[in-house]
């Protein structure tokens, strides 16, 4: 029942629009002049949501891509944007003067245009965490009910301090589990981009010249040139399938709930790199619900917010599923045991923490745990992968080498034969 429930939630998304940002300025009805992005399907929408706040539209446009991404805010700096926000809350500086503080020693115009544009309706009277939900591409819903639950609690400071460490230690996972996947995947495609160099360009003046002999070929060598002849042909199949499959394999991925959840599946079974994104999920999963517990937020919202974050099918469906036992009154750590996609030992953890009431202390030190444990499975796969696609590297160069001069030297053997 709790899975035919997710995959339902799961296809609604999977099958709504495309969300996109949009700049706004507009007036509120007090005249004063507002500015902010606002997250929505179209155009058209987003000026009716924008109407439906009280605001009188001026201009709405969608939100230009950056070359290079030097016109955006980068993650680390808002990391340093909030925890100066918070030490300055704590030390009892007025909401307004903090904020013109952050906009005064920011040295970044996009960072110094964001903080205007959240100051500006505060100033106007908006809760603070209306005004971040202004830029939904940097404060996701996540962070705005973790904002509202402390200004509301009279902790904005401690709630704010947390969400720094938050990020900061999202950042850095995601960071690690990225260098983890681009390491063999960049010296893979160059081994690719290079075979494809040599088979293309190479491999055709050796042919050439193994003509002008008029002799026969050895095996090796005229498999060899029969490939790079058909790759020479063909070229635009070489690197037109794979950047076609690629584009395919990304629309399908996120158009195809079925498809998506195989993927989801595989990429946890995956030697090694399934190892990588299943201890990063956990970290993830437990650090989020720490945080939350941290700030009040009932426990059932806090599943409810933590089964769309995780961006894999399989532990989505274990984590609502999880929530679904919780509102029939049954334990987080019965159901995700059962699912048995979490590691026993995060399970084991965690139901220590709801037995005891310290779902918050047991949850950070899981996240702790699993942040390490990425950490050590990173640099164990970077070892072992070095070796082994260098061994890869070698065999594919070696072989076309050695099939390029059999040719050369067996008609080396020939003439001192003859000489």
């Amino acid at each position: 029942m709790a899975t035919a429930v997710t995959d339902k939630g799961q296809a609604a998304k999977a099958k709504g629009p495309k969300m996109v940002v949009f700049t706004f300025q507009a007036k509120d009805a007090q005249g004063a002049v507002q500015k902010g992005e606002i997250e929505a399907p179209t155009l058209v929408v987003a000026r009716t949501l924008l109407k439906k706040r009280g605001l009188h539209v001026m201009s709405v446009r969608k939100k230009p891509t950056p070359l290079f991404g030097g016109g955006s805010v980068k993650e680390g700096q808002i990391v340093v944007m909030i925890r100066q926000l918070s030490t300055m809350i704590n030390a009892g500086v007025p909401m307004v003067q903090a904020f013109e503080l952050l906009a005064t020693a920011s040295d970044s115009k996009p960072v110094q245009n964001m903080i205007e544009g959240i100051l500006t309706p505060i100033k106007n009277g908006e809760r603070i965490a209306e005004a971040f939900g202004r830029y939904p591409k940097y404060f996701n819903r996540l962070f705005v009910s973790l904002l509202a639950a402390g200004d509301q609690g009279g902790i904005l400071d401690t709630i704010l301090l947390r969400l720094a460490d938050y990020r900061e230690k999202s950042l850095a996972l995601q960071k690690k589990i990225r260098s983890a996947m681009f390491y063999p995947a960049s010296i893979l495609t160059v081994m690719v981009a290079v075979t494809a160099i040599l088979m293309i360009f190479v491999v055709p003046v050796f042919a050439h010249l193994f003509n002008s002999f008029g002799a026969s070929l050895p095996a090796l060598t005229q498999a060899v040139v029969s490939i790079s002849n058909w790759m020479r042909g063909n070229w635009y199949l070489v690197f037109g399938i794979p950047i076609a499959a690629l584009f395919a394999f990304k629309e399908t991925y996120r158009r195809n709930l079925g498809f998506r959840k195989q993927v989801d599946r595989l990429a946890l079974k995956l030697p090694i790199v399934g190892a990588v994104v299943l201890k990063g999920s956990v970290a993830r999963f437990m650090r989020t619900l720490a945080t939350m517990q941290a700030a009040g937020v009932p426990i059932n919202e806090a599943l409810e917010t933590l089964s769309k974050i995780s961006n894999n099918m399989i532990i989505e469906e274990a984590v609502e599923a999880a929530r679904l036992r919780v509102l029939e009154g049954g334990y987080i750590s019965d159901s995700l045991k059962e699912s048995k996609v979490f590691p026993p030992m995060a399970v084991h953890m965690l139901g220590i923490g709801e037995q005891t009431g310290a779902i918050e202390v047991m949850a950070d030190k899981v996240a702790d745990f699993y942040e390490g444990e990425v950490d050590e499975t990173v640099a164990r796969m970077s070892t072992l992968m070095e070796p082994i696609i260098m061994v890869i590297l070698g065999i594919v160069v070696g072989t076309l080498v050695v099939a390029m001069y059999m040719p050369i030297f067996e008609l080396g053997s020939v003439v001192t034969h003859q000489g």
